[in-house]
């Protein structure tokens, strides 16, 4: 939800002068009370979380998600935070976290690790914990969190914002510029669907089964600036679009460009929003490691001078729908083809696509292995699906994804 991007040292790397770019993860978790139902408690978490230097207030983040960034945030000066931070979310059953600037997969590991022992520790200062799910599996009536840009949604997106309570993960992979951002997105937006396949946590929707494997995704795409876009011609054709649409006064700010990817308003980054948050941290890894190979990828094809694939947004947006509804259980639409093929045959392809960008990072065993993880033992939605099967209580789901999220 937020207008801020994960932060990264002025002296990252970049592709033009080291092979590895630099990543950051943002995740957000719902709060649950030991029983297994979300609960409104994420800004008193967050308050117990700022005391020992952890966090931010809910009036904090409020003010600052409302600043413009500054020139040296544009430019990626870090202000020396080695940990991320701890932010309130959109809904008060939810808590964010976004990680430090990582170089490596190890990295990611460690910062997600943590972040989510912080947050569940937080949460337990006020008698609740912290779940990895997408969505709410029980039936439950979303909270706003109080503060002046969260109240205006509310006022203005009615039912869209009021309903919402989705949790997702955003990674945030380190560019050259702005117009090297816009090659990138341009090239990416078709494999962005697989991702959606790959991470789906979502099956359930407030007490019932939804039908789909990532309900989020649909849930998401109610906002008005939300799914994917054309290709742009250069940055300054990115940039007029986002002028555009702030004028029109249909959305709020600019923090509310929810682009299925998007150059970070705050940081030398682009910002890859379309997945699920995952119930295991290695499945995070797994995903930035994805994330990294095919951003580096797109952007060697922008210097080559490969032309972006022409495809149309609508046939994006059906292959993301398709994406959402069975995850990795059906067929998806294949990028190259644009029709169906068996999900592990698409997930091979992408692979395939990137694998050259994750040898030279270093990331190709553990982002394979990551994925041969999750087709062997299925999606954090197959897991929901299983665990209520096997119990007929949807409250149980939410505790055994207390326990995953941990693990």
């Amino acid at each position: 939800m937020r207008g801020r991007g994960t932060r990264r040292a002025a002296t990252a790397p970049v592709a033009d002068h080291d092979p590895v770019r630099t990543v950051g993860v943002e995740e957000e978790l719902l709060v649950v009370d030991p029983a297994g139902r979300p609960v409104p408690l994420g800004p008193a978490a967050l308050e117990v979380a700022s005391r020992r230097g952890e966090g931010e207030t809910v009036a904090e983040h409020d003010r600052a998600d409302q600043q413009p960034p500054d020139d040296a945030a544009r430019r990626g000066i870090d202000d020396g935070d080695p940990r991320g931070q701890l932010v309130p979310e959109l809904k008060a059953q939810q808590l964010e976290y976004a990680t430090r600037v990582c170089a490596d997969l190890a990295e990611v590991d460690d910062a997600l690790r943590h972040w989510r022992r912080r947050a569940d520790a937080a949460a337990r200062a006020v008698g609740a914990r912290v779940a990895a799910l997408a969505s709410s599996p029980v039936e439950v009536e979303p909270v706003t969190t109080p503060g002046e840009r969260y109240e205006q949604m509310a006022e203005t997106f009615q039912l869209t914002s009021l309903e919402q309570l989705t949790c997702g993960c955003h990674v945030h992979v380190s560019v050259a510029d702005d117009e090297e951002g816009v090659g990138v997105l341009n090239r990416i937006r078709t494999w962005l669907p697989v991702l959606t396949a790959l991470t789906s946590n979502s099956p359930f929707w407030l007490g019932r089964d939804s039908g789909h494997a990532s309900f989020r995704s649909q849930a998401w795409n109610r906002w008005p600036s939300a799914g994917p876009n054309e290709l742009f011609a250069d940055a300054a054709d990115y940039h007029r679009l986002i002028a555009d649409l702030v004028a029109s006064e249909t959305i709020v700010d600019t923090g509310m460009i929810y682009f299925d990817a998007r150059l970070s308003e705050r940081w030398p980054t682009v910002e890859i929003r379309v997945a699920d948050v995952a119930l295991r941290a290695e499945d995070a890894v797994t995903l930035a490691g994805l994330v990294r190979a095919l951003v580096d990828t797109a952007a060697g094809e922008w210097r080559a001078g490969t032309p972006a694939p022409a495809v149309r947004s609508e046939v994006v947006r059906v292959a993301s729908w398709r994406a959402g509804r069975s995850g990795l259980t059906a067929d998806l639409v294949h990028p190259a083809t644009g029709r169906p093929e068996p999900a592990a045959d698409v997930v091979a392809a992408l692979l395939a696509h990137v694998g050259p960008a994750l040898d030279a990072a270093g990331d190709a065993h553990r982002v394979r292995d990551g994925v041969a993880a999750v087709l062997a033992r299925g999606t954090g939605a197959d897991l929901q699906r299983r665990v209520h099967r096997e119990t007929g209580d949807l409250t149980a789901v939410v505790r055994a994804a207390v326990e995953l999220t941990q693990s």
